[in-house]
């Protein structure tokens, strides 16, 4: 009867490299989700944009997860002085909204927007993404390109894609900007259409269709009409 080979003992050289490749796996252990929690809040507060779970992911060390992290991160916000809220689909930390009083001595209002800016600031959000002649049907009136250029200055709106029809006009909708700062998750937790009218913020124009042909009817009042406004529409 022939008695099996033993197997050799592993070579010095290969046993130091499988401890190494148990101690590169050790090393990449994730954290805790307690940690996790903790180096959310500190990348959060140290940031003055919303983070993507993307961009939280690649902060943190490998094996992580920030999207359960927000979860429990939020959960333990709720009813504090500061929340962890959601823009769109990146993370911020804000003041509660009942104590944005506090905060009215450090607020600065740098430009005011006109009534013009105002009412189209308002189609674009309700209605996006819009092309430039709805939001003149809609309001019943010429929209000056000052206007808009003043909504894209403050990064509250931007261009989104072009409609497929004849002429592939632009559209516009709102930015992260903007439901930043209204406190907005998403547009769809904007005001009704009758709170903004109540507000003032929206006046009773013509019904659709009533827009005036080229050349005649209103301008804004507060902006002039540039003969240059296609260059918006343009590549």
């Amino acid at each position: 009867m022939t008695a099996e080979p033993e197997n050799d003992p592993p070579l010095p050289e290969e046993a130091e490299e499988k401890t190494q490749d148990q101690q590169g796996e050790s090393l990449f252990a994730a954290p805790v989700m307690a940690e996790q929690e903790r180096m959310i809040e500190a990348i959060l507060f140290a940031t003055a944009d919303p983070v993507s779970v993307k961009e939280l992911n690649a902060r943190m060390p490998h094996g992580c997860d920030a999207a359960e992290a927000l979860v429990h991160l939020r959960k333990r916000y709720e009813g504090r002085g500061v929340r962890l809220v959601k823009v769109g689909d990146d993370w911020a930390m804000r003041t509660a909204p009942d104590l944005g009083f506090l905060m009215q001595k450090e607020t600065v209002e740098t430009r005011k927007l006109s009534r013009a800016a105002i009412e189209t600031l308002a189609i674009i959000a309700y209605h996006q993404p819009v092309t430039r002649a709805e939001i003149e049907e809609i309001r019943g009136v010429s929209v000056s390109r000052g206007t808009i250029d003043q909504l894209i200055e403050m990064e509250w709106i931007r261009f989104g894609r072009r409609k497929m029809t004849p002429g592939r006009p632009v559209t516009f909708v709102v930015t992260p900007g903007f439901l930043d700062h209204f406190g907005l998750e998403t547009a769809r937790d904007l005001l009704g259409l009758k709170e903004l009218r109540a507000a003032g913020l929206l006046d009773n124009r013509p019904p659709l269709g009533a827009l005036p042909k080229a050349g005649e009817g209103d301008v804004d009042s507060e902006e002039e009409t540039d003969e240059g406004q296609s260059e918006l529409f343009e590549d």
